[in-house]
Parts: C-alpha cells; sequence; structure tokens
C-alpha cells in the first residue's frame, strides 16, 4: 500500500527558524499553536497560529529535524512532497517505524485522519476527526 499526502497549509505557515510549536487539551479537541511564518501581517501584532483537530484521540511530537529529514531519517523522507509543510496523510502511514511515545486520549476511530507538520526542530503529527486554522494572541496559546 501506497502513501499519500495531501498539503493543507496553502498561503500560511509556520515561522520556518522558530516556530515554537505547543499542543494542549481542551476536552476532546487538540489546540496546536506556533509563530506564523516571516511574511504573515499577524506575526507583528502578537498573533500565534493555531490549529484545532478536532476528536483528536492522540498525539505526538518527533525529533526529526529538516537536516535529518533531508538524510532520509524521517520514515516519509524521499516520500513526502517537502520539509515544512502541514499534510494529510493516508494509506500507508509506516506507524511501525516509530517509537511508542504518543500522548493518547483514546483510541483512534476507524473514521480518524492522520495530520502531520513538519516544524524545523521537530515533526508533529495526530489522529483526528478534523482540523480548522485559527489565529489566537499569544497571551492565549500560553495557558
Amino acid at each position: 500500500m501506497s502513501t499519500y499526502f495531501k498539503q493543507l497549509n496553502d498561503g500560511w505557515n509556520a515561522e520556518p527558524n522558530a516556530p515554537d510549536p505547543k499542543a494542549r487539551w481542551d476536552g476532546e479537541n487538540l489546540h496546536l499553536s506556533f509563530r506564523p511564518g516571516f511574511y504573515e501581517p499577524d506575526k507583528a501584532s502578537g498573533i500565534v497560529t493555531g490549529i484545532t483537530f478536532l476528536s483528536c484521540s492522540r498525539f505526538r511530537f518527533g525529533s526529526v529535524n529538516d537536516e535529518g529529514w533531508y538524510r532520509g531519517q524521517c520514515r516519509f523522507s524521499r516520500i513526502a512532497p517537502a520539509w515544512g509543510k502541514f499534510y494529510e496523510v493516508s494509506g500507508n502511514l509506516l506507524l511501525e517505524q516509530i517509537p511508542g511515545d504518543w500522548n493518547s486520549r483514546v483510541e483512534p476511530l476507524e473514521t480518524s485522519k492522520h495530520y502531520l507538520f513538519y516544524f524545523r526542530d521537530e515533526e508533529f503529527e495526530c489522529d483526528a476527526e478534523g482540523w480548522f486554522l485559527n489565529k489566537i494572541q499569544a497571551e492565549q496559546a500560553a495557558t
């Protein structure tokens, strides 16, 4: 079975040098916040970009950075279209190749989708029913 990637961030991205991603649970949803990219108008106004993952069952931060990805140290190296993007991944997720370091709430539902975001010094993955982009004040993201 092949692995398929659908890029989800069109016109926005995380800050490429210091995105400072943070995840926090809010009931059954998970909020992922990070600094927006260089050219986004929100960067100067104290706004951080956030993604809310709906009915999130589990998430993890991995330690693969951009250098490791280009050197083939990530399970999706050489098959993911590009480093630094946000994807919905389907097909063969190659889950047998990652450590069992998930932060889990419940077992993923059959209808869950697998999301992957490559940040500069780490990757983020989660299983959730859906997602939406939101923008919040930096103070709110820290709590």
